[in-house]
């Protein structure tokens, strides 16, 4: 079992910049891939962004290119979403999630489903 615990989360204005991290702990595993999902009010928790094993490949969603970053510290068993020029659109609870593994398509991550483990999400709020 692994558990994932977000942190990082608040409240910002529109314009600000927040980073996440997810850190990892219980039964680990030598390779794995990481991603962060979002899921606003009202709405299905979507695809934000993923990282490879190496860090080597990332992958993120329209809505997110060019403001957000995914970055990794394997030696810290930790994920990182650097969020810049955030908008009210932006306001969800953000999740990471965990793949065994590290040869995944950019297209198998963007799916939920894709993933073993989750984390139980920190809010962040972005007021215009």
């Amino acid at each position: 079992q692994v558990q994932l615990v977000e942190s990082g989360g608040g409240v910002v204005q529109a314009g600000g910049s927040l980073r996440l991290s997810c850190a990892a702990s219980g039964r680990t595993f030598s390779t794995y891939t990481m991603g962060w999902f979002r899921q606003a009010p009202g709405k299905e928790r979507e695809f934000v962004a993923a990282i490879t094993w190496s860090g080597g490949s990332t992958y993120y969603a329209d809505s997110v290119k060019g403001r957000f970053t995914i970055s990794r510290d394997n030696a810290k068993i930790t994920v990182y979403l650097q969020m810049n020029s955030l908008g009210p659109e932006d306001t969800a609870t953000y999740y990471c999630a965990n793949k065994i593994g590290m040869h995944y398509s950019g297209s198998y991550l963007r799916r939920e489903y894709a993933y073993d483990y989750w984390g139980q999400g920190t809010q962040v709020t972005v007021s215009s």
